[in-house]
């Protein structure tokens, strides 16, 4: 069975390969949490597969109060989707052949590439490895001090243990589910809860090839190691996004809602900034915030997380080219230099053909929502819906559980979209790249 499947899957490209490795993992999963074992109240089908997709897209997006709709069975097997869509469904497909004994070919190894967003499939094998632990050992950590917590404050051992647990791996994987019916809000003030939880979601939306380099960096401390510029473009654009959206947000909400002290109001701003890479978990109500905040929000949800990572949008490189262009150009340059190095042309084209189709589609999914919902949400909450869904962000104003069927369903296709990548997106509906061995005349065209 499992040799006709890998067949089937390698008579695709590896684009299409991926989009229906997610497909059968999200039928699959949304199959599971449709046991009657699993929850104590039942919803509808909608609503079930809508949480199947969040979790597996490590959105964060629900319907319903999943606490008080699963129960423990349930809660693990939402981390163990989590844990499947923050590592991508190609990593944990390998471990799963490498477990049953099957060789990893090449079609494999093209496809983890693929999904992991690298540009070469040598040490396939290796990177996914890697992933894998640096996964779980966040994923540990953050549980240990998770339960300390809990635990010294509610002396429950088996409530501190699930929620410590949950929590991590939540986090860890920006899947933005909560057990507390309200995300973090209620937790506000505990500042030691919040800083480890926003260091889990910096690690799991930074990008992987980036933890992995600082690991090579300090285990092997080589003399010549240098950072690739990935990693360096990737850790100073999400440096600029969390610095600028703590500012914006802390300046928009600090007559308003951060009244309590500047500390206060400062660490509340950091954690929206930091959630919006892809997060989910707020301590904030969103809904209680202005417009204008909910705007920026949108557009830092739009971006998104770094590449190879648990989290969606356009990703951080590809702003970061277009921001890289606009100087380049303004100077009257004609190739874009960043850290001593030259940019591909290719590269600064996939950013701006992922920017311009990513805007249409989500002013098609905001205008098609607000078509079909009326007057029944405002532009705003319909905008930010639809930017928390690609950039795979999981934070709501709220309205989520109020949208129809058809609505949900235009959600669960950003979410999907903000999880495979943009790139892999369009690459498995267009189908093969083809190359013209000739060249039209050229002409110029009058611009601007």
């Amino acid at each position: 069975m499992v040799k006709i499947i890998r067949k089937l899957f390698q008579r695709m490209t590896p684009q299409r390969g991926i989009l229906l490795y997610y497909l059968v993992a999200l039928i699959v999963s949304t199959a599971v949490l449709s046991l009657p074992f699993v929850y104590n109240n039942e919803t509808t089908f909608i609503n079930r597969l809508f949480i199947a997709s969040s979790a597996l897209s490590v959105t964060g997006l629900s319907p319903v109060d999943i606490a008080h709709t699963y129960n423990l069975g349930g809660y693990i097997i939402l981390m163990l989707i989590m844990n499947i869509g923050g590592v991508g469904i190609m990593t944990m497909s390998t471990i799963i052949w490498i477990v049953l004994g099957y060789r990893v070919g090449l079609k494999e190894r093209i496809q983890i590439m693929v999904d992991n967003n690298q540009d070469k499939f040598s040490g396939a094998v290796k990177l996914v490895i890697d992933i894998i632990t640096l996964i779980f050992i966040v994923e540990i950590a953050g549980a240990v001090i998770y339960f300390i917590y809990f635990m010294s404050n509610s002396g429950d051992i088996s409530y501190s243990l699930l929620h410590g647990i949950f929590l991590s791996v939540s986090a860890t994987t920006n899947g933005g589910m909560d057990l507390f019916s309200s995300s973090m809000i209620q937790y506000d003030h505990e500042f030691l809860l919040q800083v480890p939880v926003m260091l889990q979601i910096f690690l799991g939306s930074i990008g992987y090839p980036v933890l992995i380099e600082v690991k090579t960096y300090f285990s092997k401390r080589h003399k010549n190691f240098r950072f690739s510029l990935y990693t360096k473009v990737a850790t100073s654009m999400y440096g600029i996004l969390f610095a600028g959206g703590t500012l914006m947000i802390f300046l928009s909400e600090w007559q308003e809602h951060f009244r309590e002290g500047v500390f206060h109001a400062l660490m509340n701003s950091m954690f929206l900034s930091v959630t919006t890479r892809s997060g989910g978990l707020t301590t904030v109500d969103i809904d209680s915030l202005n417009e204008a905040t909910q705007l920026m929000m949108s557009a830092l949800m739009f971006v998104g997380a770094s590449p190879s990572s648990a989290g969606g949008g356009i990703r951080t490189t590809t702003f970061a080219i277009l921001i890289l262009f606009v100087i380049s150009f303004s100077r009257g340059r004609q190739s874009i230099h960043v850290f001593h190095k030259q940019l591909v042309r290719e590269d600064v084209e996939k950013a701006f053909a992922v920017i311009s189709l990513a805007l249409f589609l989500v002013f098609t999914g905001v205008v098609s929502i607000v078509y079909i919902e009326g007057v029944k949400f405002s532009v705003i909450d319909v905008i930010f819906e639809i930017t928390s869904a690609f950039g795979t962000a999981g934070i709501s104003t709220g309205i989520t559980g109020d949208l129809s069927v058809l609505s949900k369903l235009i959600i669960i296709v950003f979410m999907f979209i903000g999880k495979i990548g943009f790139i892999s997106f369009l690459l498995s509906m267009g189908g093969r790249q083809h190359k013209y061995s000739y060249e039209l005349p050229k002409e110029r065209l009058m611009v601007g």
